[in-house]
């Protein structure tokens, strides 16, 4: 009954001794072995067997991407303003064994190393500088942080501000500051319509005259070629009257020679007949007589000649 017991309780013994020989590594997670004091190796994620008695688990180390929240801070500006600012630093543990064993506490380190040359950094600064230079002030601890967190085998990913907080008498100041900023922006915006809004409208009227100017011109154009058209229908009647009155009174002047030639008659009767022709044809307006200067002599006798034979 005895042995059985013992063989028992020696069963339980190597069970317990073979479970604690297994580690189990999650993912995102790193441990660290030392055997017989020393480091021995990494684990990385999945299961292991270690030496029971010999190997022993140090630490277990995330390597994924951390956040360390940094508490606000006092910082003295270069114009001996007092302002709180805190911090936000993103990393990640690229070797876990020197972040173990280089630093002792590499959370610790990152945050002072950040404090201290936050405020070499701002101490040379005025407050305008720092309220406007986020990017400047985190770029620049950035890479401080970072050239001294290499030894512990981290890899600082960001550095950001996340608040900064001057005194209530400067908030107020530039609250009223910003007041004033936003009235002034204001006017000039309503100053800036107004403008956009005469323009508009001048540039309006504008238009609206040059069309007006251009439809006058249109309408005077069309006039003048309406009257130029009517001129030229009136000429071409006028000239068509002319040429058939022409064409009539020559028609006429042909019987008449034909009939004198037929009928024999003397010269008085011819110069008669030629006294009738002109007189025809100087009864219309439209008609224009050209005589050379001999014959204007001429026209006093034919006119006797004409009324003598007409009392005969």
């Amino acid at each position: 009954m005895i042995s059985k017991i013992f063989i028992l309780i020696v069963l339980v013994a190597i069970i317990a001794v073979i479970v604690s020989s297994m580690k189990v590594v999650n993912t995102g997670y790193v441990t660290i072995i030392e055997r017989f004091g020393q480091f021995h190796r990494v684990l990385e994620p999945g299961w292991h067997f270690l030496i029971p008695f010999a190997d022993f688990a140090r630490r277990k180390i995330s390597n994924k991407q951390q956040i360390l929240d940094i508490e606000p801070q006092s910082v003295i500006t270069k114009d001996n303003v007092k302002i709180s600012i805190d911090n936000v630093i993103f990393y990640k543990i690229l070797s876990a064994k020197d972040a173990v064993y280089n630093i002792e506490d590499y959370k610790a380190g990152i945050v002072f190393s950040t404090i201290t040359n936050m405020r070499n950094i701002v101490g040379d600064m005025t407050l305008d500088e720092v309220l406007s230079g986020r990017d400047k002030i985190n770029a620049e601890l950035l890479k401080v942080v970072d050239e001294i967190t290499d030894a512990y085998g981290i890899k600082i990913l960001s550095v950001e501000i996340k608040n900064i907080i001057p005194p209530a008498e400067i908030q107020q100041a530039m609250e009223k500051q910003m007041k004033a900023e936003r009235d002034k922006r204001a006017v000039i915006l309503q100053a800036e319509g107004q403008k956009q809004s005469d323009i508009a409208r001048a540039e309006g009227e504008k238009q609206a005259k040059i069309l007006q100017a251009e439809a006058e011109k249109e309408a005077n154009i069309r006039r003048a070629e309406g009257l130029r058209q009517s001129q030229m229908l009136e000429a071409e009647g006028k000239a068509k009257a002319i040429e058939s009155v022409a064409e009539a009174q020559s028609k006429a002047i042909h019987l008449v020679n034909r009939s004198i030639i037929d009928s024999g008659t003397d010269e008085k009767v011819i110069a008669l007949k030629q006294v009738e022709a002109l007189k025809e044809m100087a009864k219309n307006p439209a008609n224009k007589l050209i005589l050379p200067n001999e014959s204007i002599s001429s026209l006093g006798n034919m006119a006797a000649i004409a009324d003598m034979l007409q009392k005969k």
